[in-house]
């Protein structure tokens, strides 16, 4: 796959057609920076969108929900259209049909497949856990055989993927960059905070470095 070319006519990018991407670097570096998704997905012939966590290994983007919940059952199996997105920035521009967003988004289409090997269900959450902080999984209370039968996880392939990437200044018509306003970007970036201890902590226990320093975005 290269950047010029969409892999198939549904992930070709029409609208802002020169801000579309391809590549796999582009795509994964994306998935991997925003763990926040949108699932698109019909459900008694009415469209339906959740937001869950997902997480990427290799091709295959993941992601888990409550086995009984209507969203595992109605995805499994079946065409979905999963998007994650992170804002940048707001772009005003001098007219407001040109205001716009400096974004990074993907939009992933295909089948959802269940992960039904037991261990491979516990290897995936092992690695959705530690993708937040390294080596957490570990030190929590180990996952019951109750928990695993109540969760369930999806798998997407990742050969029908494309993003869309937009950074930079207002676009204006020629015409109107003599107009008297305003116009500039406002840089958005994900702030995140000092972490706020549970206060039914046990004594002694200490808080894991990866925590404190946790980023995101």
């Amino acid at each position: 796959m290269t950047e010029a070319t969409a892999p198939s006519a549904r992930t070709t990018v029409n609208r802002y057609r020169w801000l579309a991407k391809y590549d796999k670097d582009t795509i994964h570096a994306i998935l991997d920076a925003q763990p926040l998704c949108h699932v698109a997905f019909i459900h008694d012939g009415k469209p339906i969108v959740t937001p869950t966590m997902q997480w990427r290994e290799g091709d295959r983007i993941y992601w888990h929900g409550a086995a009984a919940g209507r969203a595992m059952k109605a995805a499994t199996d079946a065409e979905v259209c999963l998007c994650v997105s992170i804002l940048d920035g707001f772009v005003m521009a001098r007219a407001a049909f040109n205001f716009n967003v400096n974004h990074r988004s993907v939009m992933v289409f295909g089948n959802a497949e269940k992960v039904t090997d037991r261990a491979e269900k516990e290897r995936q959450l092992k690695r959705m856990v530690d993708g937040y902080v390294a080596g957490q999984w570990d030190r929590l209370r180990p996952v019951t055989e109750a928990e695993m039968n109540a969760t369930t996880i999806l798998s997407l392939s990742l050969d029908e993927a494309s993003a869309k990437v937009r950074t930079g200044h207002p676009e204006d018509n020629d015409t109107d960059y003599d107009f008297p306003a305003w116009a500039g970007t406002i840089p958005i970036r994900f702030d995140v905070g000092e972490p706020i201890p549970d206060p039914r902590n046990l004594p002694g226990v200490e808080m894991p470095a990866g925590v404190k320093d946790f980023k995101i975005g």
